[in-house]
């Protein structure tokens, strides 16, 4: 069977820098590509290229005759003047068309869309708003490859797994780019490493490539030298976790079993909490009673949430769940609205936002970090500025750089150098994957193993979050901070849960409304939410076989016009009872 794409002796080049030499290679029919490499190392342009987007400065790119392709690029542009269904819609004409669609419908609400407002303008959306519409437009097309670059960068946890469960549900090509360890992992099926103008091909998706690197560093190094050795270390973690990760073959799993024999514990947990200890003392970061909003909605309602020395925490929640305010309150940027924030009196916070902070434009890289500090110790891990940067993706030529040439990623990685250079022993973390590739991301990873401090992280990186936190909490909207024992798994279980049972709540209220109203009433409301909750059960059932005889009357005109007419009907009734139904059950509380 003919490959959907070819690439034949291809070249390309920006400047004096060979980003691809002389790559040949084809993409299957079925087959899931998972793109990894250094950050500037030539992914995007391999992107471009097989896709089209980019000539090549030598060499033959072929498409399969009709080959049916989206691809979205972080260069993606929306139509000027578009609204959100038009450029998510826009195969379709009337709503029925869409909404009888399952996979459409599965879409819209995977990527969110249906939050952000089908009406909504392209123009007012920010740029992770505008990447998830046109991920969501490229998908609901009949396709038989799909390009994507770092798909993941603005979906949160939820998103990042439906996302890979619909692209593993479609059997289509996938090809993409992504420093996501865990939907690398769940989704490729072959895995490309672009480094040096070449591109390397492994069977398998993150772990399987890992094995290959530290196989590859097993046979050059000598026995000290692999035990140092990162992928190995990654490869321990990754083998003692959930078993999930481990369906390999049983000769894989015995060769990686053999290959970590030797490697230590990723930490020793006991010892960092006791140094911890010693830094912070018994109070660190402590909230009581604590209630903040943001607009109308209120995020923390009345929260009493004590973080104590050593705890190692991953905070997770959708999009606009409140996580990033929760970390400036937690931060001290944000006062709370009632209740007190506490701060222990050796605490040194350092914080990692979402946005930039100011950098001194007129020093060079290494000069921004020693300005800080010239040595920084981890632990028993005790390094110098440059040694730091150049774990974080500095090598010795690029720390000689103007700090004014950077790229935006570059930029986020030397504020996080400057951040770890003060020694902080309370580390709050926004996102501090973001513009990380896949080896920095290692090298960032072996700092926090051994790092004895309290911290906080926010992350859609599931990797990061499982290996460098030790507990899990969650923001589920309902003001309140909930430990998960069980982690993000038991979080997206949670998360599933609420969606099946949402909007049967209100019964449960009794014994609050009985302190302001007789026995009567109640029973009067109750018996009114039963009767509407049964009535909205049929509305339900109606509107579905509605949507199937919409999709079935597809050539008959006079049938559709009458089909559409009763399923609007029924919508404006379901409306109303769903009013209904959210007054009475207000009343009960």
């Amino acid at each position: 069977m003919a490959n959907l794409v070819n690439l034949e002796s291809v070249s390309k080049s920006y400047g004096v820098k060979p980003l691809l030499d002389k790559v040949s290679l084809g993409i299957a029919q079925g087959q899931r590509i998972g793109v990894v490499g250094l950050n500037g190392g030539g992914k995007t342009t391999l992107l471009e290229v097989l896709s089209g987007l980019s000539e090549p400065d030598s060499g033959r790119v072929s498409h399969l005759r009709d080959v049916r392709m989206a691809v979205v690029t972080q260069r993606t542009e929306l139509p000027v003047g578009s609204t959100v269904g038009d450029v998510v819609l826009q195969r379709y004409g009337a709503e029925h068309e869409w909404a009888a669609d399952a996979r459409v419908r599965s879409i819209v609400d995977g990527l969110g869309i249906t939050a952000i407002g089908l009406d909504t303008a392209t123009a007012n959306l920010s740029g992770g708003e505008r990447r998830r519409v046109a991920l969501a437009a490229a998908l609901t097309g009949e396709l038989d490859l799909v390009v994507l670059d770092e798909p993941t960068n603005h979906l949160d946890v939820e998103g990042v797994r439906w996302l890979a469960d619909h692209l593993l549900g479609r059997r289509i090509s996938v090809v993409v780019v992504t420093h996501d360890r865990w939907f690398l992992d769940t989704v490729a099926s072959v895995t490309w490493e672009v480094a040096n103008g070449r591109v390397e091909q492994y069977e398998g998706g993150y772990a399987d490539w890992i094995f290959a690197r530290a196989e590859r560093a097993r046979l050059a190094a000598s026995a000290e030298e692999k035990r140092q050795n990162l992928a190995r270390k990654e490869l321990a973690w990754l083998r003692r976790g959930p078993q999930a990760r481990s369906s390999k073959p049983r000769y894989r799993v015995e060769a990686a079993e053999a290959l970590i024999s030797d490697v230590p514990p990723l930490r020793d947990s006991v010892e960092l909490m006791a140094f911890a200890k010693r830094r912070l003392g018994k109070t660190v970061l402590e909230l009581e009673d604590a209630t903040i909003s943001v607009g109308e909605r209120t995020l923390l309602d009345h929260v009493t949430w004590r973080i104590g020395p050593g705890d190692r925490i991953g905070l997770v929640g959708v999009n606009g769940s409140g996580k990033t305010t929760v970390l400036k309150l937690l931060g001290g940027d944000l006062g709370p609205e009632t209740g007190r924030r506490i701060e222990g009196k050796t605490v040194a916070l350092a914080h990692l936002r979402q946005e930039l902070d100011d950098l001194p434009g007129d020093l060079r890289v290494l000069q921004a970090i020693e300005q800080i500090a010239g040595r920084v110790a981890f632990g028993k891990q005790e390094m110098t500025a440059s040694q730091l940067g150049e774990k974080l993706g500095f090598p010795a030529a690029r720390q000689w750089t103007p700090v004014g040439d950077l790229s935006g990623g570059e930029r986020r990685r030397l504020q996080l150098c400057r951040l770890l250079m003060a020694e902080p022993n309370v580390l709050l973390l926004d996102e501090p994957t973001n513009d990380l590739d896949i080896d920095t991301l290692q090298q960032l990873e072996d700092l926090l193993d051994g790092w004895p401090g309290t911290m906080v992280v926010v992350s859609h990186d599931r990797y990061l979050v499982e290996r460098v936190c030790d507990a899990t909490y969650a923001l589920f909207g309902d003001g309140r901070v909930r430990h998960l024992p069980g982690g993000i798994e038991e979080y997206l279980q949670r998360r599933a849960s609420m969606k099946d049972a949402a909007p049967r709540r209100g019964a449960a209220t009794a014994d609050k409304a009985e302190a302001k109203r007789g026995a009567a009433e109640i029973r009067a409301a109750q018996k009114e939410l039963g009767r509407l909750e049964r009535k909205l059960d049929q509305l339900a059932t109606r509107e579905e076989k509605l949507h199937t005889a919409l999709a079935e009357a597809a050539t008959d005109p006079e049938r559709l016009i009458e089909l559409n007419t009763e399923l609007k009907a029924v919508l404006a009734e379901k409306d109303e009872i769903e009013g209904r139904w959210l007054e009475t059950s207000e009343a009960l509380e």
